[in-house]
């Protein structure tokens, strides 16, 4: 079973963007390549995981 996960987009950097999860605000961001998420994400974006793919909110 795949798992719904919920992040907001921390901050920017070049081709790699950090994301915090909803879920644990005081965890670890996680670096994420940006050509796996939405191309129109913005620090502070919501976005969800599923599925193996990266969705907006």
């Amino acid at each position: 079973m795949f798992e719904t996960m919920h992040y907001i987009v921390e901050s920017i950097d070049g081709d790699y963007a950090n994301l915090k999860k909803v879920e644990e605000p005081d965890g670890e961001p996680k670096l994420v390549a940006r050509a796996l998420l939405p191309a129109e994400i913005q620090e502070g974006s919501k976005v969800k995981y599923e599925m193996l793919s990266y969705y907006m909110e």
